[in-house]
């Protein structure tokens, strides 16, 4: 299989012996399972951690839990952001106007570290 075709023909055996092993798989598994599966009881009762289901299914979350995982995010996405600073920081030619921005950007940081202290967010207990 050489010139401009055979590429293509190569492409299509690869392509009709694959179709043809998959549809050989499902035949057989159709051949050779049992004609109607038994089915356990109980199959499609709710599972929970092998306790039967107690109450309702919606459950009230509160929302500190979401603020707890916001702030880690944040924090964590700009001490990722410092990293790549920190590198450069002590090559020739980091100059005053980098060292003013990431002051600012630690400024920030370091307000909003300040605002969830203040609102007592970053305390465990209520």
């Amino acid at each position: 299989m050489t010139g401009y075709l055979g590429s293509y023909a190569t492409l299509g055996l690869l392509l009709l012996a694959s179709v043809l092993v998959f549809l050989g798989a499902f035949s057989a598994n159709r051949l050779l399972r049992p004609a109607r599966p038994a089915e356990p009881p109980g199959k499609r009762a709710s599972y929970e951690c092998g306790l039967d289901p107690v109450g309702s299914d919606w459950a009230q979350m509160q929302i500190r839990y979401y603020v707890y995982a916001y702030l880690y995010v944040l924090f964590a996405v700009e001490g990722i952001f410092l990293f790549p600073w920190a590198v450069v920081f002590d090559r020739p030619g980091f100059g005053i106007t980098t060292a003013v921005e990431m002051g600012i950007f630690v400024a920030v940081l370091a307000l909003g570290i300040l605002y969830a202290w203040r609102k007592r967010i970053l305390r465990w207990t209520p």
